[in-house]
C-alpha cells in the first residue's frame, strides 16, 4: 500500500485507523445532500464485488455516486483509508467463543468463520496485507484467537505465531481455490472436466522413469474426479492444527 496519512489527533494513529476506530471527527453534513461516509464505503464495496478491488479509486467511487471526486475527501482522506473502511464494513464480528470448548474446537470455528468471510467477499483476498491486525474488526478476531488458546501452555509469543500461521493457511487456501475456480469457469469446464484434462496433460508429459511419483498419482485414480469444495480445506486444517497440538504438547512437557 502507499503512504498512509497521519491523523490530526492525539492518538498518533494513521488517519485510516483513527477513522475506523471512531477517533477522527467525521463531517455531519456534506457538500451534497445525502452524501455520507456510509454511502461512500457501500459504493466502494459494490465496485470491488462486481469489478475487483483494483477498480476501486476515489474517482470511480465519486462517479458512481454522482459527485465530484474532491467532495469525497471531506469524508475519506485517501484510498488506503477507504480500503480499511471497506474491510470493516464487510467483516462481521467473530462468532461467540464457547467457554466449554477446547482450544482446537475454538480454533477450528475461528478458521471456518474467517474462510466464510473470504468466500463471501473474494475481493478481500486482493488487498495487500501490510501489517498485523489493527482495525476494530481485525483486533476482535485476534482477541478471539488469543482467547481460544488461553488455556494452553503456549506463551504470548507462541499464541501470536499460531494465529499468524493458521490465519495464513485460511487466507492462502481461499486465494488458491478461488483462483482455480475462476480459471475453471473461464474455460467453461466443470471441475471434473478440468481435472481430467490436467491428468491427461500429466500423462503426456511424464513417464515412470522421469516422474515415478506423478505416475503413481495418475495410476491411483485420485485425479479421476474432483473433490468436494471443502475437502482440501478440511485436510489442510487438520494438518495445521495437528502441528499446533504437537507444539502445545511440547510446551507442556517443558
Amino acid at each position: 500500500m502507499g503512504h498512509i496519512a497521519r491523523a490530526d489527533d492525539a492518538s498518533g494513529l494513521p488517519a485510516s485507523l483513527a477513522t475506523a476506530w471512531g477517533l477522527r471527527e467525521r463531517p455531519s453534513k456534506g457538500p451534497k445532500p445525502g452524501l455520507s461516509l456510509e454511502r461512500i464505503v457501500d459504493e466502494a464495496v459494490r465496485i470491488a464485488a462486481s469489478e475487483g478491488v483494483d477498480a476501486v479509486s476515489m474517482g470511480r467511487v465519486a462517479k458512481g455516486l454522482g459527485v465530484s471526486t474532491m467532495s469525497l475527501y471531506r469524508y475519506v482522506g485517501a484510498k488506503d483509508e477507504l480500503l480499511i473502511l471497506m474491510q470493516e464494513a464487510v467483516t462481521p464480528p467473530p462468532p461467540p467463543l464457547d467457554p466449554e470448548a477446547d482450544w482446537r474446537t475454538s480454533m477450528e470455528t475461528w478458521c471456518r468463520a474467517q474462510r466464510k468471510v473470504f468466500h463471501a467477499n473474494l475481493w478481500l483476498l486482493r488487498i495487500q496485507v501490510s501489517g498485523p491486525p489493527a482495525s476494530p474488526r481485525g483486533v476482535e478476531w485476534m482477541e478471539y484467537g488469543l482467547s481460544a488458546l488461553a488455556g494452553t501452555p503456549l506463551d504470548e509469543g507462541d499464541k501470536l505465531g499460531v494465529l499468524m500461521m493458521v490465519g495464513g493457511f485460511v487466507r492462502n487456501e481461499a486465494t488458491v481455490m478461488s483462483d482455480i475456480d475462476a480459471a475453471i469457469r473461464e474455460r467453461g469446464h466443470t471441475p471434473d472436466e478440468y481435472l481430467s484434462a490436467y491428468a491427461r496433460t500429466l500423462g503426456v508429459l511424464s513417464t515412470p522413469e522421469s516422474h515415478p511419483g506423478v505416475t503413481k498419482v495418475l495410476a491411483s485414480g485420485v485425479l479421476d474426479r474432483a473433490d468436494g469444495p471443502d475437502t482440501e480445506f478440511d485436510f489442510g486444517l487438520e494438518l495445521v492444527l495437528d502441528g499446533v497440538a504437537a507444539l502445545i504438547e511440547r510446551r507442556a512437557r517443558s
